[in-house]
């Protein structure tokens, strides 16, 4: 029986994809469901691109709900070209999935959190891997989600490396920062998994070559989706040796947090224009005597990750 019950925020590009299956795979979660979100895509593309994955996976009893479509400061938004060069059109790779028979939910996603949060309480695992709109929207709505989530593990930031974005800003949390620095001020128990440590997680076509001799429709999905991703960081100058696995770890840190070491900090984000380091995720230095709340990966074990997540996906994509 699983020990926690879990929601993923996805804004569903190629590594949410790896984060969702990893999710569908973890015996010690149960997948209570999925909200969408904006970043690597629009949000209605991202609801149905989890619709589509978990069919593939076979997990059609995981619903997926609509979350906010924009940041809290804007009306609109749009998808950034390195996020389709990275990402794709479709934000997995252009690669084409058999379309899910089933439709999102009708609940909004923050009403589906916020409910969720009531329900479960220190069992709930929450795991945003794009912008922090839609929690920060949940506690703007029900301040008690702050105190009653027993655990959030974001994928986002950057405290000892320079930015993806700008030299200071990391892309999840550049799409609302100032949705992230009310999250990080107002929800405990928060882990921050940033740049620091997902950089450090590469996987390369070796890896994506054995899943495809599974032989199986999933495995070969995954191998082109991310090889797609690991082409782009090739070719973008990202990285040449391989692809990050940043959303993946994030989920992996929340049921195992052995695989980081977290500097206990309270944190802020900033969003003043003016002092040229907008997004900015850093300690608050007005808190840095008050108890701590939240923490920042610093260091993984990486080579036991990277081992880890691939004998799980060689087992879900079966």
């Amino acid at each position: 029986m699983a020990k926690y019950k879990m929601i993923l925020d996805l804004d569903t590009g190629v590594d949410d994809a790896l984060a969702l299956a990893y999710a569908v795979g973890a015996p010690e979660v149960d997948l209570i469901g999925i909200i969408s979100s904006y970043g690597n895509t629009l949000v209605d593309i991202a609801a149905q691109n989890s619709l589509d994955l978990l069919h593939l996976l076979g997990a059609d009893d995981v619903p997926v709900f609509i979350g906010e479509s924009h940041s809290s400061t804007t009306d609109h938004f749009d998808v950034m070209n390195i996020s389709q060069l990275i990402h794709g059109k479709n934000g997995i790779g252009d690669v084409t999935l058999t379309p899910s028979p089933r439709q999102v939910e009708k609940e909004t996603g923050v009403d589906f959190l916020i409910r969720a949060a009531h329900d479960y309480h220190e069992d709930l695992i929450l795991v945003p891997t794009g912008p922090l709109t839609n929690l920060a929207a949940a506690i703007k709505k029900d301040n008690q989600v702050a105190e009653l989530i027993g655990q959030t593990t974001l994928m986002g930031g950057a405290l000892t490396v320079p930015g993806n974005v700008t030299p200071f800003t990391e892309a999840n949390i550049h799409q609302d920062p100032e949705a992230a620095d009310f999250v990080f001020t107002h929800q405990k128990n928060l882990t921050m998994v940033g740049l620091d440590v997902t950089l450090r997680t590469l996987l390369t076509k070796n890896e994506t070559a054995e899943w495809r001799h599974l032989n199986s429709e999933a495995g070969e999905k995954f191998a082109s989706l991310m090889d797609f991703y690991i082409d782009a960081y090739y070719n973008l100058d990202i990285d040449k040796r391989g692809a990050a696995l940043h959303d993946p770890l994030a989920v992996a840190v929340s049921i195992d947090p052995t695989y980081i070491t977290g500097l206990p900090l309270n944190m802020r984000v900033t969003y003043n224009t003016e002092n040229g380091d907008y997004g900015r995720t850093i300690g608050d230095k007005t808190q840095l005597l008050a108890p701590t709340t939240s923490k920042a990966a610093v260091l993984v074990d990486t080579d036991r990750f990277v081992k880890d997540f691939q004998n799980m996906m060689l087992t879900v994509l079966k």
